[in-house]
């Protein structure tokens, strides 16, 4: 199987698991997110919604590039609250700052993932 597919399946994999996590676990979205976003709960089920479709229309030949471009524009939309994560200290959470300075630069390395796919 060619290394592209593979990606294009692992990054649906990924996508599908992260937006299950938003139903399972919303208390942690929820506490990431800026105070100024309002409806928190709203906006986390969206956004695992989001996650959830765009990993479905990755496999799906005829949407898998625009499912990726869907994919970049989720996660800008997202960093505003990684962003808060890292620079509140982890939000209440027990998560080391260096963890949560790495996922800052991560972004980038999953837009360019999404980007090799569009």
């Amino acid at each position: 199987m060619e290394i592209k597919v593979i990606s294009l399946y692992a990054m649906a994999a990924f996508y599908a698991g992260a937006g299950l996590m938003h139903f399972i676990i919303p208390r942690f979205f929820m506490r990431i997110m800026p105070p100024y976003i309002p409806w928190h709960r709203a906006v986390v089920i969206m956004s695992g919604l989001a996650e959830i479709g765009l990993a479905v229309l990755l496999v799906v030949p005829r949407y898998s590039s625009w499912s990726a471009w869907g994919i970049i524009i989720l996660l800008i939309a997202v960093f505003p609250a990684n962003l808060y994560h890292f620079t509140s200290g982890g939000a209440g959470m027990r998560i080391p700052q260096w963890a949560l300075a790495v996922r800052l630069p991560l972004q980038l390395v999953l837009v360019a993932w999404a980007w090799w796919h569009t």
